[in-house]
């Protein structure tokens, strides 16, 4: 019919060769494949972050030259008893009703808790103080307590500070002074000198204070017979105020 236009039928749609069904099945499980790589990755770039915070600690620990003086700076005299030794810092326990109230001071101040942390703050023997009390502390690495030697125990560690007229802190000073001390300087890191609370895996477990880059932390620090610090570890105890008084 004039004026119309011709129609044509469209061609019979070729079958796949086997060459090409292997080929799209390659390109498929190769998709597969790649979106299964980048879930990994993802995923892995998520646990380093988690983990990021302790990071900075473990390089120090195995790094203890990174703490110690340089080479031009003098050592610290060892320390003869603490009534001679001055006050480092002041703080108050005794500031909490509960544990709730303890975390929610941790949220607003923006410091952080470690899972190590976090099993001692749970533990049964973890007790917060019912009374407000002000308290002296003293900050003394290993080697100004007068142990020189490498890879010191905690109970010689703790042997020696009580010589000197040293106290052990109560375990609340961990979280108390994580959260007044948030001038922290970065690379610092304190050993609490508590006595060690056992944690649900049965571990004993001690607090640390630290700024190791990753923000203000409360960690948890292995307590068993068998750890050892290095002669620049530092460690938080107590001074007796009355004792001190009386020798000033």
């Amino acid at each position: 019919m004039r004026g119309e236009f011709p129609v044509y039928a469209a061609p019979p749609c070729k079958a796949a060769s086997p060459a090409e069904r292997v080929w799209t099945a390659a390109i498929r499980i190769y998709s597969v494949c790649l979106l299964l790589m980048l879930s990994v990755t993802a995923m892995s770039l998520v646990n380093e972050q988690a983990r990021a915070q302790c990071a900075p600690r473990d390089v120090m620990r195995r790094n203890p030259s990174f703490t110690a003086s340089s080479s031009g700076t003098t050592q610290p005299a060892p320390i003869e008893a603490a009534a001679g030794t001055r006050v480092w810092k002041s703080i108050q326990v005794g500031t909490f009703a509960s544990k709730r109230a303890l975390y929610g001071t941790f949220e607003d101040a923006d410091c952080g808790i470690g899972d190590t942390a976090e099993e001692i703050l749970v533990a049964p023997e973890f007790r917060l103080s019912s009374v407000a009390t002000n308290i002296d502390l003293v900050a003394a690495s290993v080697s100004e307590l007068g142990i020189k030697r490498e890879n010191a125990t905690l109970k010689d560690i703790y042997a020696r500070a009580q010589n000197l007229g040293f106290m052990l802190a109560a375990a609340e000073v961990g979280p108390q002074l994580r959260l007044q001390y948030l001038d922290q300087p970065m690379g610092e890191f304190l050993e609490i000198a508590m006595a060690p609370i056992r944690t649900r895996d049965g571990a004993f477990r001690i607090f640390t204070v630290v700024n190791g880059g990753a923000g203000l932390l409360l960690l948890g620090e292995n307590a068993s017979d068998d750890a050892k610090f290095y002669p620049s570890s530092r460690f938080v105890f107590m001074r007796q105020r009355d004792v001190a008084e009386m020798h000033q």
